[in-house]
């Protein structure tokens, strides 16, 4: 198979428990580029974070983000985007607010979360340090849905840290039978996002590789988290890395090494050293 697209996650992927890309990393991103494969991210963050990753590997082709509720290359220029609505974003977080959580407003400008207490503080402690790096300002509120009354917001994401896997499975039923204008997506035992109806990185995926006239066959995933899974599944090819869980690794065609052992390098010189480039293959007629 050749492979005409290489789709990344972000956190546990591209960037290490540290918070940085190595030189390994970036030189495997620009041999695959020079290839002439489309290389695009596809994550959870916000916009303004996976864009700052983006420009660390010099990809400048449109990025999945928000769970796939922003794609694009620019900031100002979204190629698509969809977002909850004032009054239900408004109406989840009040909802929200009943479970001792972090909640996190992630707009493609900014970001809105509460104070965390000492529990809390002692949950997030490690994804914010490695985020830290990369994420835009944030503002810290007391109560999220006062900031809201006065400031309403239109989001892609919320993003949510409960205190138990319980409150996640709860949580998940309750919003799914509640609002229709909303998706829960877990990501870890115990965070999920809250995004558009329909949204998913999946879906986000599945809008720029028609936009590139590519079909499945021809995409390649390398993933990390829960919600890698379904893009794994549906692709020509999905890699999961040796950090991943085993319920991701389930999901994959190929495990590679971990992230300390460099298995993203690793996958992607495997994958296409012996693939020719693309402009190569369509002098030589072997594809369009």
């Amino acid at each position: 198979m050749i492979y005409r697209m290489l789709a990344l996650n972000i956190d546990g992927t591209i960037v290490n428990e540290q918070g940085k890309i190595t030189k390994e990393v970036k030189e495997a991103i620009e041999y695959v580029k020079d290839k002439g494969v489309h290389v695009t991210l596809v994550t959870s963050r916000s916009f303004p974070s996976a864009k700052k990753v983006a420009k660390a590997l010099k990809i400048d082709a449109p990025i999945v983000t928000h769970q796939g509720a922003f794609i694009a290359a620019d900031m100002d220029e979204p190629i698509y985007v969809n977002k909850i609505s004032e009054n239900v974003t408004y109406e989840v977080v009040q909802f929200l607010e009943r479970f001792t959580a972090r909640i996190h407003i992630v707009h493609e400008n900014f970001s809105v979360m509460n104070k965390s207490n000492a529990n809390s503080k002692a949950l997030g402690k490690m994804t914010w340090q490695r985020e830290s790096r990369f994420i835009y300002s944030k503002q810290f509120v007391d109560v999220v849905s006062d900031y809201l009354l006065e400031n309403p917001v239109s989001t892609p994401k919320i993003e949510v840290e409960l205190e138990t896997s319980k409150d996640v499975e709860d949580l998940q039923l309750a919003l799914t039978g509640m609002y229709d204008e909303v998706d829960v997506i877990k990501t870890s035992p115990t965070k999920v996002d809250i995004v558009p109806k329909g949204v998913s990185k999946l879906r986000g995926l599945l809008y720029l590789s028609e936009k590139l006239g590519l079909k499945k066959e021809q995409i390649a995933m390398v993933g990390t988290g829960l919600d890698d899974k379904d893009i794994l599944e549906w692709c020509g090819l999905g890699a999961a890395m040796g950090n991943s869980s085993n319920e991701v690794k389930k999901s994959a065609d190929w495990i590679t090494r971990a992230g300390e052992q460099h298995g993203l390098v690793y996958f992607i010189m495997e994958l296409f050293r012996k693939q020719q480039p693309i402009e190569f293959l369509k002098k030589m007629n072997v594809i369009k």
